[in-house]
């Protein structure tokens, strides 16, 4: 693949990525980075058409082009614009809203909307286990109490204050990557089996008083008392994955204001795909999403609407 010289700010990227041909041939080399192949047939043998635009498969004589069953799939916004917005979605702490990557690379709030889940499809969280210290928290995504009715308020305020929101699990090694997705619930059954597929066994838990963990009997667990206001005891605390939260909060509430049950699992994944890439330049974020891209499949409008 053609090495990309590092870009510290936007002028950078936009000057290196300058014409729609060198992001051609930059996605053309992400896709082919262990060989040519043919999307439908993953047969090693295929031709160039005439036009250079296409290809055509020696086995199953199907033509395609190089965004054929990816992510990008068959859009026909210039790679120049997906690279763009690919470079602000995953460089920007909070996030960027449609309306704003709509203003930013010059597409409709609709096909900005579209853009960005297509992208986030790309950001999925690593799948290996984590070991060693972690710490273990969950959380509420939906409308705040405040602005809520009397009555729906009162009723949210109640148990864990979840009521009629969404629940998100999270998982963070110290000094590590953070792993984080929505479940159907905070009880034990599902805290439980996610961190059992999450957490090598032997590993350290750290985690508040919440019921739901008890009987994890697999791992070293420590707890602290947030009921009691303890927050802090030696080693013990969950400070790393309270801090994941604040800043997918500060995004929900700042940036994207609303995030939709459905497509709430996308959110997190962005979220969790920049915390554990913050120590990477600019240039290998976005290679990674590129890469990835050459890797998903397409997800139609239909899919992201039904």
């Amino acid at each position: 693949m053609k090495t990309i010289f590092e870009f510290k700010t936007l002028t950078d990227f936009t000057d290196y990525f300058r014409d729609e041909k060198t992001c051609v041939e930059h996605f053309t080399a992400s896709r082919f980075r262990n060989g040519e192949y043919c999307p439908h047939c993953h047969h090693d043998k295929i031709y160039r058409c005439a036009n250079g635009k296409r290809y055509h498969c020696a086995k199953c004589k199907q033509d395609f082009t190089i965004r054929t069953k990816t992510v990008f799939g068959d859009s026909k916004l210039p790679l120049r614009k997906w690279y763009m917005a690919v470079y602000l979605l995953s460089n920007t702490s909070k996030g960027i809203s449609s309306v704003q990557l709509a203003k930013h690379v010059g597409v409709t709030q609709k096909t900005a909307w579209f853009m960005d889940h297509r992208i986030r499809k790309a950001m999925k969280q690593n799948r290996g286990q984590l070991f060693g210290r972690i710490e273990a928290d969950e959380t509420f995504i939906g409308g705040l109490s405040k602005n809520m009715h009397k009555a729906k308020r009162k009723a949210a305020i109640k148990g864990t204050g979840g009521t009629g929101k969404s629940a998100i699990f999270g998982l963070k090694k110290r000094e590590g990557e953070v792993r984080a997705q929505v479940v159907p619930s905070v009880g034990m059954a599902d805290l439980h089996r996610v961190i059992k597929e999450t957490v090598t066994p032997g590993a350290t838990l750290y985690t508040d008083k919440w019921v739901a963990y008890r009987g994890l009997v697999e791992y070293v667990r420590e707890t602290v008392d947030h009921g009691a206001k303890e927050y802090v005891k030696g080693d013990c605390h969950t400070n790393g994955i309270e801090s994941f939260w604040a800043l997918f909060k500060r995004g929900y509430h700042g940036i994207y204001h609303q995030m939709s049950r459905k497509h709430l699992q996308r959110y997190v994944d962005e979220f969790a795909f920049r915390l554990n890439r913050r120590t990477e330049k600019m240039q290998s974020v976005f290679s990674d999403v590129v890469t990835n891209i050459a890797e998903s499949s397409k997800l139609p409008y239909k899919e992201l609407t039904a």
